[in-house]
C-alpha cells in the first residue's frame, strides 16, 4: 500500500493556509509539492474540519478497521463450523 507523503496534520495545515487566501491554489500547491487534484481531493475529505474533528476521524477509522478484522475472523469461524456440521450429516 502506498504511504502518504503528508500526515493528516500537515494536510490540515495546508488546507487552512489555502482557506486563508494568502496564496492562490496553484501557488500553494507548487510551494508544498502537491498536485492541484490532490489538493481538491484533500479539500473534499477534510474541508470544514477542525483539529478535534480530525482526531475523531482517525479514531473512527481505527475502530472501523478493528471491526472489519473481527467480522472477517467470525465469518471464517462460521464457515468452518458449517463445514464440520455438513460432514457429520
Amino acid at each position: 500500500m502506498k504511504r502518504n507523503k503528508f500526515t493528516e496534520r500537515q494536510i490540515f495545515n495546508i488546507l487552512k493556509e489555502g482557506e486563508s487566501g494568502a496564496l492562490i491554489v496553484p501557488d500553494l500547491c507548487r510551494q508544498h509539492g502537491v498536485a492541484q487534484s490532490t489538493y481538491y481531493k484533500w479539500k473534499s475529505k477534510y474541508g470544514g474540519m477542525e483539529a478535534s474533528d480530525l482526531s475523531r476521524l482517525k479514531a473512527l477509522e481505527e475502530e472501523n478497521r478493528k471491526l472489519k478484522k473481527l467480522f472477517a475472523d467470525v465469518s471464517l469461524q462460521n464457515m468452518a463450523l458449517k463445514d464440520v456440521i455438513e460432514k457429520k450429516l
